[in-house]
This record gives C-alpha cells, structure tokens and sequence, in this order.
C-alpha cells in the first residue's frame, strides 16, 4: 500500500505529489493541502482518495497530479464543519468522551488526543475566547472603515491589534483542525491495515501533544504589555553589606535567567555597595514576552542563611526588592516629556579605580521634577549614550506610574505591592537550617536552591501566571466585575527593611 502525504505549504500556490509505479486501484491517498492559510477538511482527502481508488491507471514518478482545484473548493466551507471528523467528532466531544489521559510513554491515541484537546481548551479560556472573537470582529470593522487612515496612528495601531487578534484565532483553529486530520488519518490508516501510516501518525500526535502544551504555557502571556522587553531593578534593603550581597545574588539570579532563556541582557545602572554587592541596579532584558515572564518577580526576596560576614556565624534575614517595568514599543502610549521638566545632572562614573577611574563626567542622571522620578546610567562609554539610556529608561518608569495612576483612579488595581517589610515577602530562600525555595503566593517549592540561584526560576514563574490567571477567572465568575491585566508598580521605598541576625 503506498500512501503519498503532502507537508502543509502557507504560500498559495497548487500543490503536487509525485507517486511510486503502483496499480490505483489498490491505491489509498490522502491528501492534505493549505488554501489560503486554511487547512482542506478531511472530506478533501476522502474525496481524492474516492477518486483515484475508482481509476485503474498506473502511475509512474513522473506522474504529477494537481490538486489546487479541489483544495480551492473544499476550503470554502464552514470553519465549523472543516474542524470534525467523517463521524462527526470534534474538540468538544473528544473533551465529552472523558477519555483518560495517560503518561506520553503510552501509545494510546485517545490518551494523546484527549490531551491535546484539553490543552485547546486551556488556551482558549487564557486567551477568554468569546472576547477575543467579539474583538477581532470589531477591529475587523474598524479596519474596513473607509476614514481610518485620516488618522495614521490610530489606524497603525488598528491594525496592529487586528493582526494579533486573528493571528491568535487562526492559530488556535489551526490547532483544532490539525487534530481532527490527525483522528481521521488514524481512523484511515487502520481501515486500510497500514501499520506504518498508523505508527507515523501516533508519532505526529505525540509531537503535537508536546507541541500544544508548549502553546497552553505561550497563551498564559496575554496581556498587552507581556511580549515587551523590560527593565528588571533590584534594590536592597537597608541592612549593609549583608542586603546588598543578596541583592547582587538576585540581579546574578536574573541575568543567568535571561541567559538560559535566549534574552539579551544590557546592565543600565549599578550602584556598587561599599564592601560588597550593589546597592541597587537595573539591567535591560530583551527577547520576546520578557515583561511576561519576568513580571511574576516583582515583589520581595527574603535569605535567610549564616552570613559570610558575621564572624559569630549567626544566622540572618536579608531582603531585597525587585521591581519589573516593560518598555512599550507603541509610541502612542508613552508619556509626553518636556524639556522643561527634566533636570539633567552630569557626575564622574563610579570603577574600581586604578586604570578604571574616569577622568570625563559621563554619567548622567535625569530628575523628572513634576513626579520626582530619577533615572541614572553610568555605564556606557560616551556622556550621549548615557543620557539615551536614562532617558529610555525615565520614560519607561513614567508610562509605568502612569499605568498604575489610571488602574488606582479606575479601582482596577486590585493586587499590588505592600510594604516592603516581613510578612510580604513573595518568596523565601533558606540555605540554613534547611534548604528550600519557596513562593508564598503559589507554595510552590524546590529543595534545590543553588539550582534556583544560578537562574533556574520558569517553574515558579508558571506556577504564578498560572495561578494568577486562575484567581482572575474565579474573580470573574463570581459576578463581581472585571479585573485587569496585572500591572506591578514603581519602587516603594526600602526604607526600614534591614539585615535581621537571628541567634
């Protein structure tokens, strides 16, 4: 039995296959073409199949054999009835099956198939569906509005928004419809008794079940801000040197974290303690969802362990505060900054002296009067690069206080931070008595915190964004009016909060 499988193409264009010399009368073929980004519905691959059983040709290698008229007319129908099965199953009653879902290991096609489908089903409520689909058809009126490009910025952003919205939709259709294909092909396979197709398509399950969980952990970044880059500050508590080596462990934390995950890291601004650690610094990450991700880490990190720098040996209490602020590409958004406002203030960079002094006053910091709001960069090499930075850096800090002005004025802001002090921490590291890292948002825990510190934190980022989504929708479902998407604040002060030795 020969079998000829065609790979997905998204240009539109007509689509051959070449087949072995074989008699079609024995012939099965299934067929699987893209039409206009749209997948050809399994009825295609039965029709196609009917047509060459029913010939009595032999077909050489040479032989190609166009399939573009019927792709072209079996992508015309209904999205809902392309995404079912010849016996009439879709997502929704695979989930109404209940089949069980077992380990990867097990080559059960239900097992695979209920797991997918779950999947789907996950990321259709972290993407609120319903929402996205009223949404997507809005914009898609909007967009059609014969006036909208009077005005440029606001039809950009249109169709930006537009873009991503049916980007979303296709792709979780497309999700859809490769499982359904998927069922059917197996059902094909073994109607027919061939073992091979049978085995190669539970393969293609197993790589699509991996591949939509994948998927479920991409759609839990949602928001508008998540596919930003950032700015990640830490900042120490006041304790000495003991805060400010933890600090330096949280910033170091967060750099191998970026490293593992492919980001680009830039160190903006570093304010060396006097003996050891830092004091504060802010570093730039780049690399798609940042924000999304590392916005699970603002909030407090508290050490506890026996100090290197007590000769007593006591065990101590650091703190350190992180705070995570995205960096809006859409210049639409941002907060108009006049000349006016800004104090600029230009100081001879900080080094560990030596060959290192510098001899020009290249940093720059720059006070935004109205709001107070500083930014600082020292360490780029020309006093004009400096002063980029820190206003990248300013704008940044004042769209975020702006954020969070409009969330307070609205009461939308329902989860934030406290006072940095005890009893609100999010998370706890304890390398003596007992090794252990904990969230206390999630209670999610490792015994394993060497592994944490050098950048191993994804686990307790998703266990918080899933967390977080879940408490949104119990919100919701609850009748007690929307919630918006989480905005982390500015720095409060760590004023107060110290290093505590513990006998």
């Amino acid at each position: 039995m020969c079998f000829a499988l065609l790979k997905r193409s998204s240009i539109r264009h007509f689509t051959y296959f070449n087949l072995r010399n074989h008699r079609i009368s024995s012939l099965s073929v299934i067929i699987s073409s893209v039409c206009q980004s749209q997948t050809v519905e399994a009825s295609f691959a039965r029709s196609a199949r009917h047509y060459f059983t029913s010939s009595s040709a032999v077909v050489t290698p040479k032989t190609l054999i166009s399939v573009s008229s019927l792709a072209h007319h079996f992508s015309s129908l209904s999205s809902l009835e392309s995404r079912k099965t010849s016996e009439g199953l879709s997502v929704d009653k695979i989930l109404d099956q209940r089949w069980p879902i077992l380990d990867e290991s097990q080559s059960d096609w239900r097992s695979h198939a209920a797991a997918i489908a779950l999947s789907i089903q996950v990321i259709k409520k972290r993407l609120k569906w319903p929402n996205l689909v009223l949404r997507a058809e809005h914009l898609s009126s909007e967009v059609t509005r014969s006036d909208i490009w009077e005005n440029p910025d606001y039809a950009g952003k249109v169709s930006r928004d537009h873009g991503i919205c049916m980007g979303k939709i296709k792709e979780v259709n497309g999700l859809e419809q490769e499982l359904i294909e998927h069922v059917e092909l197996l059902k094909l396979a073994r109607d027919e008794g061939d073992s091979e197709l049978e085995l190669e398509t539970m393969k293609a399950l197993l790589r699509m079940r991996r591949n939509v969980k994948e998927k479920e952990i991409e759609a839990l970044l949602s928001g508008e801000q998540d596919p930003c880059p950032c700015f990640i500050e830490v900042q120490a508590g006041a304790g000495g040197t003991e805060s400010m080596d933890w600090a330096a462990m949280v910033m170091n934390m967060y750099k191998m974290w970026a490293q593992r995950r492919g980001f680009h890291t830039t160190v903006v601004d570093e304010m060396p303690g006097e003996i050891a650690g830092i004091k504060r610094a802010t570093i730039k990450v780049d690399g798609d969802y940042a924000f999304g991700y590392a916005k699970a880490e603002v909030g407090v990190h508290r050490l506890v362990r026996i100090s290197p720098f007590d000769s007593s040996k006591r065990r101590h209490t650091s703190f350190a505060a992180v705070a995570v602020i995205p960096i809006l590409g859409d210049v639409s958004t941002h907060v108009v900054i006049k000349e006016s406002d800004l104090r600029i203030e230009r100081f001879r960079s900080g080094g560990a002296g030596g060959q290192s002094v510098n001899t020009t006053d290249s940093a720059v910091r720059i006070v935004h009067i109205p709001t107070g709001v500083t930014a600082t960069c020292q360490n780029e090499r020309s006093q004009h690069q400096n002063k980029a930075m820190a206003m990248q850096v300013l704008q940044s800090r004042l769209d975020q206080l702006e954020m969070a002005r409009q969330a307070q004025l609205n009461s939308q802001l329902t989860q934030s931070l406290t006072d940095i002090s005890w009893g609100n921490q999010i998370r706890t590291y304890v390398l003596h008595p007992y090794r252990m890292v904990k969230d206390l948002r999630t209670n999610y825990e490792v015994s394993d915190p060497d592994s944490v510190l050098e950048g191993d934190i994804d686990a307790f980022i998703l266990s918080f964004l899933s967390a977080s989504l879940d408490k949104k929708d119990n919100y919701l479902g609850n009748g007690t009016g929307s919630r918006p998407n989480f905005v982390p604040p500015l720095f409060l002060s760590c004023t107060g909060l110290g290093s505590m030795n513990q006998v």
